[in-house]
């Protein structure tokens, strides 16, 4: 077990590290000139949804003709609008000398980066000339200070579901830690359908100086900003907007990333639009304008005969996401194939859980390494067999544990046939995979690309 491991044992020792955060966060707001300051941040939360939610808020503002600059767990930068400028950095670097124009990929395992890395992109994105920062905000973020001296213009939630407990503990902590986003923001963009979403409607609603308006809510079920006619398919969804408060006519929506869940992001970013004050068509032509978020729902074409999808999805809410749609894209006969991990150091409890999604959704599932960091890869790998064997599935048969993660992608695709569905579930973009003896270069997304090309050869 590493030193770190060992430390973070200690009773409290969450709690009794946070007047240290504070003082990062002082004396790196102080350092870079509080830049959060200068810019309208729109900051999005939630557990899952909060990236692609952010790269349409990120892509809209920019068509509409605000320069605007962004900063997620995938990539920072872009005050240019285009998501496919794409530069990398080495890992562990800040922003000096970037040019923030320009998207750099995030290298980094950590969504809302370290104060002081944030605070120096902050500063690089305000001096490139953004108007508007779109902020990805963890619940991590919010409790270690890292956003301190960021007035928030608009607070997005997206959902919360079962994350993270091996750092809050309960759910109820996890919870409050994401609200305190709301206490911070002038207004509020909050998933009605989510079963949680008066817990941060309320943070906004019980403010002495509230007016009509500093909520937007937004659901397929309920909300203000209704989805109606929804379509789902494999290039995307369409639906309608209906403002069930206003006059306007209805907002046709579509975009060019597929799953149900682009539907609640998608009128996430309506919501923060109609918000700023961007027209309706200002609004349509640039969630339409996005064409992609690496590693959310990606796709790997190399002449295969069946689909390879490449997708974050890591907590069991997420995962369920997946399945729900990708599901009506699979032909009767077909089969889905799946291939996830679990990270070490990181919530125990939702191993047996994710393994029985798995197991209940697949046909076919490979348990491989994920970011095991210092834990024993076998132990981790147990547990999802456990809950993928609660599903129905036999281990040695619809059911392999590989826990070199190239040799279970190269299985999969090996195994797929004409129709059939590869799911490479768990690291998305991310372009490390951290095992005991430190971080070692992986990306799902080459490593299907490279084997696919070589398969294609034989």
């Amino acid at each position: 077990m590493s030193l770190k491991a060992i430390v973070e044992k200690i009773p409290f020792y969450d709690s009794l590290v946070l007047p240290l955060h504070w003082g990062q966060a002082v004396v790196a707001g102080a350092k870079n000139g509080w830049p959060g300051k200068k810019m309208r941040v729109i900051a999005v939360t939630g557990t899952n949804g909060k990236t692609t939610t952010c790269f349409m808020i990120w892509k809209m503002l920019n068509e509409a003709g605000h320069k605007t600059g962004l900063l997620t767990t995938v990539a920072w930068g872009g005050v240019n609008g285009d998501e496919n400028d794409i530069v990398g950095v080495s890992a562990g670097s800040g922003a000096e000398g970037m040019d923030a124009l320009r998207m750099h990929k995030q290298f980094e395992h950590m969504t809302t980066e370290r104060v002081g890395v944030l605070n120096e992109r902050m500063k690089a994105i305000y001096e490139a000339g953004a108007e508007f920062l779109v902020l990805e905000t963890t619940s991590h973020a919010l409790v270690q200070f890292r956003t301190l001296g960021v007035p928030v213009e608009v607070a997005v939630f997206t959902n919360i579901t079962h994350e993270h407990l091996d750092y809050h503990k309960t759910f109820e902590k996890y919870r409050v830690a994401k609200m305190k986003l709301f206490k911070k923001a002038r207004f509020g963009v909050v998933n009605a359908d989510d079963p949680n979403a008066e817990w941060f409607s309320g943070v906004v609603a019980a403010r002495k100086n509230y007016a009509e308006g500093d909520i937007f809510t937004y659901g397929i079920e309920q909300g203000r900003f209704v989805a109606t006619e929804v379509e789902l398919d494999a290039s995307g969804v369409k639906y309608s907007c209906h403002d069930m408060e206003g006059e306007k006519a209805d907002l046709a929506v579509e975009t060019q990333i597929p799953g149900k869940f682009n539907v609640y992001n998608s009128l996430a970013a309506v919501c923060v639009g109609r918000r700023v004050g961007l027209e309706d068509a200002e609004i349509a032509r640039g969630i339409r304008s996005l064409s992609s978020v690496e590693g959310r729902m990606t796709r790997i074409r190399e002449g295969q005969d069946f689909e390879v999808i490449v997708d974050y999805a890591h907590a069991p809410d997420a995962l369920e996401k997946v399945f729900e749609s990708v599901g009506h894209a699979v032909d009767k006969g077909r089969r889905i194939i799946s291939v996830h991990g679990g990270a070490g150091r990181r919530d125990p409890s939702t191993r047996a859980i994710r393994g029985e999604i798995l197991g209940r959704e697949s046909d076919v599932v490979i348990i491989t390494e994920d970011d095991s960091r210092d834990e024993d890869p076998k132990e981790i790998a147990a547990m999802f067999v456990e809950g993928a064997e609660k599903a129905g599935k036999k281990l040695g048969e619809d059911l392999i544990v590989e826990l070199d993660r190239e040799v279970a992608i190269r299985k999969a695709l090996e195994m797929a046939s004409g129709g059939d569905l590869v799911l490479l579930l768990g690291k998305g973009h991310e372009k490390t995979i951290l095992r005991a003896d430190g971080p070692h270069e992986f990306e799902d997304i080459k490593v299907a690309q490279k084997i696919l090309r070589g398969l294609k050869e034989k």
